[in-house]
């Protein structure tokens, strides 16, 4: 009798490791999936164009992808977001024009701290890194400017899962806030022919911290189902500026967005309801 006690238990802790084990794998085949487009209004400036602001249309997409990993015991979520835009732009006086685009990449993991199981916090750090141009369309002389920039980021994230009727809902926050990297900048008056013909580069890859690149990227989403279909709704607002080498430039959008999101390699508990909290990323 008691090998036959000792016989269930083992086989009971065996049961519970492949459980678990089999939860682990079930988080990391839970992924949400979302895209989104959007148009909104964009403030821009680049002394090293010209010394005024250009203000008018931006159009955008966001591509994001979120996962849970294995890490810290199945806590923290890996987030990949992948955005590009395009501006159209003209002076106050309106006798120039710019065209200006960014694409910018942001990968990274946040800690999920679960207050319950509709509300979570998140905390954590992303690679932020950028490439882009702005062209004036009446300079000679400089006509383009060239953006390169990566930095470490800092990021936070609330997340809020609620029900209207028989309607899931989940909202979210999300602020991303440089601290350090590098850029590249040309010095106040240089020319690319410069830098790039003669090699006269020496000062125009320089780091950036809070001090000299105040920047920070905010979102607003709502998720919600109509029908079949999850839609988000997102606002963006993103805040881009940099004082590097006596040259100013900033980008301030706002942005609104309406997309679709995808839950992909869902499992569903045995009982049939959709996973724990634990095993969903967002």
């Amino acid at each position: 009798m008691r090998k036959i006690t000792a016989l269930l238990v083992i086989l009971i802790g065996l049961s519970g490791t492949i459980s678990a084990q089999s939860d682990s794998l079930q988080a990391n085949r839970f992924v949400t999936r979302a895209i989104t487009y959007g148009i909104g209004y964009t403030n821009l400036l680049d002394t090293y164009l010209s010394p005024q602001e250009y203000t008018g249309m931006e159009g955008r997409v966001v591509r994001e992808t979120i996962r849970m990993t294995k890490l810290f015991d199945g806590n923290v979520s890996l987030q990949n977001i992948f955005q590009a835009n395009l501006s159209y732009t003209h002076n106050r006086v309106d006798n120039n024009n710019t065209f200006a685009g960014l694409v910018n990449w942001n990968y990274g993991l946040h800690y999920q701290f679960r207050i319950n199981d509709n509300l979570k916090l998140l905390a954590g750090g992303l690679s932020d890194i950028n490439g882009g141009f702005v062209y004036n369309l009446q300079n000679s002389n400089n006509p383009a400017s060239a953006k390169a920039y990566a930095n470490i980021a800092a990021s936070g994230m609330v997340i809020y899962r609620f029900k209207i009727k028989n309607y899931q809902f989940v909202a979210r926050y999300q602020a991303n806030v440089p601290v350090a990297g590098v850029m590249f900048s040309p010095n106040y008056g240089q020319s690319y022919y410069e830098i790039f013909t003669l090699g006269n580069s020496e000062g125009v890859i320089k780091f950036t911290s809070l001090n000299n690149q105040p920047s920070i990227r905010q979102l607003f989403s709502l998720d919600f189902p109509v029908g079949c279909t999850k839609i988000r709704l997102n606002y963006l607002w993103d805040i881009q500026q940099s004082k590097v080498n006596k040259l100013k430039t900033h980008t301030y959008s706002h942005i609104f967005m309406v997309g679709f999101v995808k839950d992909l390699y869902i499992v569903k508990s045995k009982n049939g309801n959709p996973l724990p909290a634990k095993l969903r990323a967002y």
